[in-house]
């Protein structure tokens, strides 16, 4: 792993961010594990394709933080671009079949787009040191457990986070890397 000090903006290749990409207008995505698992699918492909490695993430709902580095571009496209373009056209899809009224929540009238899911511009922060980023991972996986959220009483029991991973060595999905090999 290639921890580097870089320039904020870009995500440049190698370097490890905290990333952070929230649902437009911060709206609640259905609870329903589909969405998640559309989270996971698109996750588990970018790391398949070696695009990627995941260090760390926590799916809420109406957020994401990941800790990844990006290993290389998908064609012209950056792995978060891709990210973000696969599961918003997975969920419309997935709404639009079995939550039609919903998905009019994410409509809006624009040229080039009919729904939008993901705010523009997400976060990405450059890690530098091991601390940091192991700070950021205890943030991540405590977000479930926080009382705004409440979703869990430990973070290891939380399903849609590397927490299990970290403490029980459990990856259920099968996409994680460890920080630390």
């Amino acid at each position: 792993m290639n921890i580097q000090h870089k320039r904020q903006g870009q995500m440049e290749l190698q370097d490890v961010y905290f990333y952070t990409d929230t649902i437009v207008d911060f709206k609640l995505l259905p609870r329903d594990d589909n969405i998640k698992l559309i989270i996971i699918q698109s996750l588990c492909y970018l790391v398949e394709q070696k695009l990627v490695k995941v260090f760390g993430y926590v799916i809420m709902p109406n957020h994401i933080h990941l800790i990844w580095t990006h290993l290389k571009q998908n064609g012209k496209e950056s792995p978060a671009g891709s990210f973000t373009k696969f599961t918003a056209h997975q969920i419309k899809k997935y709404l639009y079949q079995t939550d039609p009224l919903n998905l009019l929540n994410y409509s809006l009238n624009k040229i080039d787009r009919k729904y939008q899911f993901w705010k523009r511009d997400p976060l990405a922060v450059p890690l530098s040191t091991i601390k940091i980023l192991e700070q950021k991972l205890e943030y991540i996986h405590n977000n479930p457990v926080v009382e705004k959220w409440a979703l869990c009483k430990l973070p290891e029991e939380y399903r849609w986070s590397s927490a299990k991973f970290y403490i029980e060595n459990t990856d259920e999905f099968n996409f994680l890397s460890h920080y630390k090999d």
